[in-house]
C-alpha cells in the first residue's frame, strides 16, 4: 500500500474544504485550532496502471498549514509532518510521499534526527520526497512545451529560479547534460550555493532574479518560499514559458500576458481514472487524471514494489534514478501536463 501525506494552502482553505469533506466541526475555526488538529486519513485509493496492474493506498491530511511557518509556530509545523508520518506507518502504509511543503520542511528542519513519534519510531525507508519524479516531470515539460510553442532550445536562455534547491539542482544537471540549451541562469537566495552549484556544473551565469528574468526564454520556478522574489511579466521576452514548480500553483493568475505561456510544473496526467476524491480540492482540471509527480512517484514505487525512499535529502537526485523513475513512469501511464 502507498500514501500521499498533504496540506492545504492556507487557513481560508483548510476551512472549505473541511466543509466539503464533512468535517464541519473544524471549518469555522481558526489557526490556533487547526495547530492542534491531529492528521486525518481523508480518502482511499485506487490506481489502474496502463498495464493492468491495480494498487490501493490513503491519502493523510497533515492538517498543517502554510501561515504555521511563521513566527513562533514551526515547532507545531515540524510535530504535524512527524504526527502524520507516524499515521501512515501506523497503517502499515509501506511507500509514503511527502507533498507540496511537507518534504521541505523535513529537510529544512532535518527531521530524520527526531524518529521517534509518541511510541511509534519511524522507519524513513518507508518514506520518500517525490522529488525525482517532480524534476523528471519539470525537465520533460521544457522539452515538450518549447516544441509546442516554438522555441528553440539550442538557441534558448534558461533561468532555474530556485536552482539550489532539490528540484532545482536536478532540473539544472539535466539541462546540461540532456540538452543543448545555449544558456543556463542560476537565481538562488543563497550566492554561495549558487557559486558551488555553478563549479559542479562548470557552466550557468549566477545572477540576480532581476537581471536575469528579461533575457529568459524558459523560466523555471521552483523556489521553495519565495519571500522577496517576484516577476514583473511587463520585462518578460514573448515568447516565454513560464514553468510553475511551486505549491500553491498561483503564476497562472499572476502573470496573465500575450506571449507568456503558463505551464503548472510538476503535474501529471494519468491514462486512466483514479477512484479518489482528494484531487478536487486542489483545482485539477481533470481531478480524476491529474495529479502532483511527487504523489505519482510513490505509487510508481509501490507499483514496481520499489519499498524505498527514492528520493531523500538535499541536491541528491541523480540523472541515472531520474532516467530510471522516468520509465517507470511512462510505463504505468504517467505524461507531462502541459496546459
Amino acid at each position: 500500500m502507498f500514501g500521499l501525506i498533504g496540506h492545504l494552502t492556507s487557513l481560508e482553505h483548510a476551512q472549505s474544504v473541511a466543509r466539503e469533506l464533512g468535517y464541519p466541526e473544524y471549518a469555522d475555526q481558526g489557526l490556533e485550532f487547526w495547530c492542534s488538529a491531529p492528521p486525518q486519513i481523508v480518502d482511499r485509493i485506487k490506481v489502474t496502471s496502463a498495464t493492468g496492474q491495480q494498487i490501493e493506498g490513503l491519502y493523510v491530511e497533515s492538517c498543517f498549514l502554510p501561515e504555521m511557518l511563521a513566527g513562533s509556530k514551526i515547532k507545531t509545523a515540524i510535530r504535524k509532518i512527524l504526527n502524520a508520518m507516524a499515521l501512515a506507518q501506523k497503517n502499515n502504509v509501506d511507500i509514503t510521499a511527502l507533498g507540496g511543503f511537507s518534504s521541505i520542511i523535513f529537510e529544512n528542519f532535518n527531521l530524520s534526527q527526531m524518529s521517534s513519534v509518541r511510541n511509534i519510531q519511524l522507519e524513513f525507508n518507508r518514506f520518500t520526497t517525490g522529488n525525482t519524479h517532480t524534476a523528471y516531470i519539470i525537465c520533460r515539460q521544457i522539452e515538450e512545451a518549447s516544441r509546442k510553442f516554438g522555441i528553440d532550445l539550442a538557441k534558448a536562455t534558461v533561468t532555474v529560479c530556485g536552482a539550489t534547491g532539490d528540484i532545482g539542482s536536478a532540473v539544472c544537471r539535466w539541462l546540461d547534460a540532456r540538452t543543448n540549451i545555449q544558456e543556463l541562469l542560476l537565481v538562488a537566495r543563497n550566492r554561495e550555493r549558487l557559486q558551488e552549484l555553478q563549479s559542479q556544473l562548470g557552466r550557468g551565469k549566477v545572477l540576480e532574479i532581476e537581471e536575469a528574468l528579461p533575457q529568459s526564454d524558459i523560466i523555471v520556478w521552483v523556489a521553495s518560499m519565495a519571500k522577496g522574489m517576484a516577476i514583473d511579466p511587463t520585462t518578460l521576452k514573448r515568447p516565454c514559458i513560464l514553468i510553475d514548480g511551486g505549491y500553491p500553483k498561483n503564476m497562472s493568475t499572476l502573470v496573465q500576458e500575450e506571449g507568456i505561456h503558463v505551464i503548472d510544473g510538476g503535474i501529471v496526467e494519468h491514462s486512466l481514472d483514479i477512484d479518489w476524491k482528494i484531487m478536487k480540492i486542489v483545482n485539477m482540471t481533470a481531478p480524476a487524471r491529474q495529479l502532483f509527480a511527487c504523489f505519482a512517484e510513490a505509487m510508481l514505487l509501490e507499483f514496481e514494489g520499489w519499498h524505498t525512499s527514492f528520493s531523500w535529502g538535499r541536491n541528491q537526485i541523480s540523472i541515472e534514478n531520474m532516467d530510471k523513475i522516468g520509465e517507470v513512469s511512462i510505463k504505468h501511464g504517467f505524461r507531462p501536463l502541459i496546459n
